[in-house]
């Protein structure tokens, strides 16, 4: 999205009279990599990727869109598509998220949760990036925001805003075969608003067996009373598959099948915005499967099928000037059900009858001064998570926002509450039936979260951030084998993560805009997967000759260990991958034909054909190229 800017000089204001001259309005070249890092009066950051950041990164799914962000990291097998929810396809935030089964990073649309519920994590393949106006990174615990994840990443669905009507046609064709197509209409005409689409992604893939598909429709529709009430409806469904390539020169031996999965999600919001108050209630129900077929043995088939619903309210009140108190209620029910089929032909199942977790919460913060000069926002509160089989456990935060012209800091604590999943159940009853009930006298995993950040912006020509941080967590479970007999659920693990995260961004002209981030973590234990101690990102984009615009992206990632986090007490992390350093490029032609908008355009990955990969013996492809029309109308 661009940045529209209107110059003005307060003298000229002094000397022309009001509607004499028209200010000008200057398009500045939209930000590389993310729209901004945003810090809110609870004193919690996050990271905001828009629509214009995800189509000059080419991005055909969520680990791609996210690739390049500073502090988090991303593993997959192919261009397309996602195998399962770990290696094959994972996104992980600051080194939270790599525990299988269960996950520390949680995958939200419209601040609903859309993941596998059997085993407690993301499938990415799940969350279609084309309804999203725009995602947001939580980096750290957010109890005003969401509960029960340490980190979460949210898609905010797409509505049009303005009177109109818009139709948007884009198809691709490269590399592996690679083909990509997509629909898009929308509009608003008076109160009403909708926006729907339909996309197809296919590739054989860089290797044998290396292939993916992934198949998503979408539909967002919103009315709005002139008494500041509103009601909208979003649905998603989604169709997907991936291979499992095998690590290179041991296919045979190491190859675990295919990945099909398919998901529905629907959300009805009613809503207000009036000047005192602001709120909303949200009823979704979320369904699907994830089929894991051909295995090696003993294995061979695991289906898996989930359903959830529930609840998410929250009202915003304005009772004084300054002041803000936020009241919020989430409510969650799931369900699961798995057909277990070994390679000798025996079959197994597990059901369960669900479980629900209430989490109310509430925060207040006031701003003292002006946020136009000098200002000062102290800012606390808490979120009660209450689980219908494990008890409750509290998660307060509090923090302090404060600025002075162009420069701004904010320091804050939060607490995240992460609560086993269905999996443990899963585990007891039809993996490792010894487990017995122990998964009952389990606790939620804690992480204690504390940051410091510095923002200052150098007029209209650049931005500097620096964000310190410290994540302390403990109570993450395990399980502790025999002997002693029998093995048992038991909260015993503890890991922390320091970390600086720096961002630079730079407009030195109208047409050129650059980013460069970097994330230094420092890890505890020092195996912890997808925590590498250096990350740098860079980015560039340039609009030039009135129709042509250059978009360029790079990243350097140290060497890091890399695979699930296991669940099993006193297991090391072994698997390491190289340090690697990726270029990526998309050059556009636009132009104008009446009410036609088009872009014939080149996106290429890996520029410099390196060498690298996110699993030991998965090499990543070497240059690809993708060749595109877009059309708007």
């Amino acid at each position: 999205m661009r940045r529209l800017l209107a110059t003005m000089a307060v003298c000229a204001l002094g000397l022309t009279s009001a509607g004499a001259e028209t200010l000008p309005i200057i398009t500045v070249e939209a930000t590389p990599i993310i729209e901004a890092n945003q810090v809110d009066p609870f004193a919690s950051s996050s990271t905001v990727v828009s629509r214009q950041q995800m189509e000059d990164l080419n991005a055909v799914d969520l680990p791609t869109a996210l690739r390049r962000t500073p502090g988090v990291t991303i593993s997959r097998y192919n261009p397309v598509g996602a195998f399962g929810g770990a290696e094959g396809g994972g996104i992980f935030i600051r080194g939270l998220g790599s525990s299988r089964p269960g996950g520390e990073v949680k995958t939200l649309i419209d601040g609903v949760p859309l993941l596998m519920g059997v085993w407690n994590h993301p499938l990415l393949d799940l969350i279609s990036i084309d309804p999203a106006e725009r995602i947001q990174v939580f980096k750290s615990p957010q109890p005003q925001v969401f509960g029960n994840a340490l980190a979460a990443v949210n898609l905010v669905p797409s509505i049009p805003k303005n009177q109109g009507f818009t139709t948007h046609l884009q198809t691709q064709a490269g590399s592996s075969s690679t083909v990509i197509q997509k629909t898009e209409h929308g509009g608003r005409s008076g109160n009403f608003a909708y926006f729907i689409g339909q996309s197809f992604r296919r590739s054989s893939g860089h290797r044998e067996d290396a292939g993916g598909r992934i198949t998503a429709y979408h539909a967002n529709t919103r009315y709005d009373w002139n008494t500041g009430w509103y009601v909208s409806a979003f649905g998603l469904y989604t169709d997907n598959l991936a291979h499992d390539p095998g690590v290179e020169g041991n296919e045979a031996a190491t190859q675990q099948g295919t990945y099909a999965t398919h998901a529905g999600l629907g959300i009805f919001t009613l809503g207000h915005e009036l000047p005192q108050a602001r709120g909303f209630i949200k009823l979704f129900t979320n369904s699907g499967h994830g089929a894991w077929t051909e295995q090696l043995p003993p294995d061979r088939d695991t289906i898996s099928t989930f359903a959830a619903w529930g609840l998410r309210a929250q009202e915003n009140l304005v009772p004084w000037e300054g002041g803000e108190i936020r009241l919020g209620l989430d409510w969650d029910s799931m369900d699961g059900h798995v057909d277990f089929t070994k390679a000798n032909g025996a079959e197994s199942d597990w059901d369960t009858s669900g479980v629900q977790i209430l989490s109310p919460y509430a925060a207040i913060h006031h701003t003292f001064g002006d946020p136009g000069s000098w200002f000062l926002t102290p800012s606390m509160g808490a979120r009660l998570t209450s689980h219908s089989e494990l008890g409750a456990r509290l998660a307060p935060h509090a923090g302090v926002v404060a600025g002075y012209g162009p420069t701004q800091v904010h320091a804050g604590y939060s607490r995240g509450v992460l609560y086993p999943g269905l999996e443990v159940q899963v585990f007891s009853q039809a993996v490792l039936p010894a487990l017995g009930q122990s998964w009952k006298d389990l606790d939620p995993e804690v992480l204690d979260h504390f940051e410091v950040g510095l923002r200052h912006d150098f007029g209209t020509l650049a931005r500097a951030e620096a964000t310190l941080f410290r994540d302390a967590g403990r109570d993450r479970y395990v399980i502790v084998p025999a002997p002693p007999f029998p093995p048992r659920y038991a909260n015993i693990e503890e890991y922390t993560l320091r970390g600086l995260e720096l961002a630079l961004t730079l407009w030195p002209t109208d047409d050129v805009s650059l980013f460069a981030g970097a994330t230094f973590l420092d890890p505890e234990p020092a195996d912890l997967p997808y925590a590498p101690h250096t990350s740098i990102s860079l980015g560039g984009t340039w609009s030039f000759l009135e129709h042509w615009r250059l978009a360029i992206d790079g990243q350097h990632v140290s060497s890091m260990h890399v695979g699930s986090q296991a669940r099993r007490a006193g297991t090391e992390n072994a698997k390491e991958v190289d340090a690697s350093t990726v270029v990526n490029a998309r050059l556009g032609y636009g132009w104008t034909w009446e009410r036609l908008q088009g872009e014939i355009f080149v996106a290429a990955e890996n520029l410099f054909d390196a060498d690298y990969e996110y699993q030991p013996g998965y090499p990543m492809p070497g240059t690809t190229a993708m060749v595109g029309l877009d059309l708007r109308f």
